[in-house]
């Protein structure tokens, strides 16, 4: 997770994927506003469009290819030393909530309606990736 190869080598099933990951997140919940799959170096993002208080587009880029690897390296390291791991980071910003799993290679990045059942949301998309 420290590091994301080239998206170069990912081929285009790879690619594929990532989008139908993201786009089966973002149909799986009404509360899911926007979806991002960051994976050895490849941004794919799917929303809903016109929602209320979203983020800038390129807000999110830097969200996804700066502060949510960051986070997840540091929070993934501290979870290693004795709490058992690191299943998801869940932040609430003023406008929404923003989960972020890891994956192979990198991670998903959810964002979630502030009145959202956020538990019930969460269960749901962890469903949809299987874990």
């Amino acid at each position: 997770m420290n590091s994301y190869p080239n998206a170069n080598n990912r081929d285009d099933g790879e690619k594929t994927n990532d989008c139908a990951l993201g786009k089966a997140v973002l149909v799986s919940d009404p509360a899911v506003r926007y979806v991002a799959v960051l994976r050895d170096g490849h941004l794919s993002t799917t929303a809903h469009p016109h929602r209320l208080d979203s983020s800038s587009a390129e807000s999110d880029r830097y969200e996804e290819r700066l502060v949510n690897p960051t986070v997840l390296t540091i929070i993934g390291n501290r979870g290693t030393i004795d709490c058992g791991g690191l299943t998801y980071v869940l932040v609430r910003y003023g406008n929404f909530f923003q989960l972020v799993h890891p994956l192979a290679g990198g991670h998903l990045s959810v964002c979630i309606e502030p009145d959202a059942d956020t538990p019930c949301v969460i269960r749901t998309i962890q469903q949809v990736l299987k874990v």
